[in-house]
């Protein structure tokens, strides 16, 4: 597998596909690669909406045949994930680096497409793993922006999503978790959490094993374990073919 764990800051932009019927602008990194096959991995501007929702995102062409639109990564602690609602609603960070594409970005491209998912991640002794998952999608904000995630087909990092599937998405100040505690408070992070959580993508950035708050890291708990914080991680999405 050729994987690009860690995001390289190259910014680029592409000039929207003029057709006879006007200009069309890439809804995510797939329309990039498919105007352009020799794109190299990069940020660039999608438009999730139409031409008023212009937004970058990192694409990553290498990986597993590539065209895959990151909208989640951790790679050095460097942007605070313990965030409330709104944030995660609309999206922070920065695209070449520490990134949150948006929930409701995330549920305007599952409207038009239908994805997969690839989750790859790295630790602190320079070892890699990934996940992936035949189908993903995100619901309305009217749902709780649900997640459904299915068909876990190969990874050396294991199945930690299954048990996120189905459930509403939590914040510290908008629990919808199916726990009776506050999965988002209790772990300090952000997510698709049940009863609590077998991955926290979005928890704090911390180092390795240190464990000094048992499940509060960047975890994946079928790779490292629930007290393992993870050097890095980003999820990505493609259309399926």
């Amino acid at each position: 597998m050729k994987a690009s764990s860690l995001l390289p800051v190259l910014v680029l932009f592409l000039a929207p596909v003029l057709t006879s019927s006007g200009l069309i602008l890439p809804l995510d990194c797939s329309d990039i690669y498919n105007h352009n096959t020799s794109q190299p991995s990069g940020v660039y501007t999608i438009y999730p909406i139409g031409a008023t929702s212009a937004v970058q995102v990192y694409c990553d062409m290498e990986s597993l045949g590539g065209r895959w639109t990151v909208f989640q990564s951790r790679v050095d602690g460097s942007v605070n994930f313990y965030r409330p609602w709104d944030h995660y609603k609309t999206g922070f960070g920065s695209a070449a680096t520490e990134f949150w594409l948006g929930l409701e970005n995330i549920f305007n491209l599952c409207l038009r497409k239908k994805y997969e998912l690839l989750v790859i991640m790295e630790d602190f002794e320079g070892n890699s793993a990934y996940a992936s998952y035949s189908s993903f999608f995100v619901g309305p904000e009217a749902d709780g922006y649900r997640l459904q995630v299915t068909g876990f087909t190969e990874g050396d990092a294991g199945d930690a999503l299954s048990v996120h599937n189905g459930h509403m998405f939590s914040t510290f100040d908008k629990d919808q978790d199916g726990s009776q505690v506050n999965c988002a408070r209790l772990y300090l992070g952000a997510f698709w959490y049940g009863d609590c959580q077998n991955a926290n993508p979005n928890g704090v950035y911390s180092w390795g094993a240190e464990g000094s708050i048992h499940g509060v890291g960047v975890e994946w708990s079928d790779w490292k374990g629930s007290n393992y914080s993870l050097k890095s991680i980003s999820m990505r999405i493609r259309p399926v073919q």
